[in-house]
């Protein structure tokens, strides 16, 4: 049996799911399609997050097409504040280690015979979880950076 792969972008608050998307299948992931994400993401938050359009800050992590200049200069341009991500820091991302292994929790064990049966499971595991579980993931956010900044960017294992 072949194994399926969908590739999703997706951004959250403390509150919950903002925008997902899925990579369409042979799209490369390069400056110029991060750009009409964010443009996508920017109408989102203006619509579905009103009370934060005017002031809202984007973590992203280090991948190429997130730094890339286009990249920048958009998020320039559009009076984005970015988060910036420590290198070699995946453990300090909250999809790294709150989202995506909820959703891979989720998905465990499940065999789906399309892509599309794949992206439908992932689109309700998100819908499923709850506004604690991501304020949650929120303070453990916190408690990571806190104790990276205590640890002085020394290397640990543990949270």
């Amino acid at each position: 049996m072949s194994r399926m792969k969908a590739m999703l972008t997706v951004f959250f608050d403390k509150n919950g799911v903002v925008y997902l998307e899925f990579v369409p299948e042979g799209q490369t992931v390069n400056g110029a399609f991060y750009v009409e994400v964010l443009k996508r993401l920017k109408r989102r938050v203006n619509r579905v997050r009103p009370e934060i359009s005017a002031n809202w800050k984007l973590h992203h992590d280090n991948a190429p097409s997130d730094t890339c200049f286009m990249v920048t200069g958009h998020l320039t341009k559009n009076g984005i504040v970015t988060i910036p991500q420590s290198p070699y820091s995946p453990n300090l991302a909250p999809a790294d280690f709150f989202l995506f292994p909820k959703v891979k929790t989720v998905l465990k064990g499940c065999h789906h015979g399309t892509q599309d049966d794949v992206k439908r499971a992932c689109t309700h595991a998100l819908k499923d979880t709850s506004v604690g579980d991501f304020q949650g993931a929120y303070e453990a956010w916190k408690h990571r950076l806190q104790k990276c900044v205590h640890a002085q960017g020394a290397y640990f294992e543990d949270y």
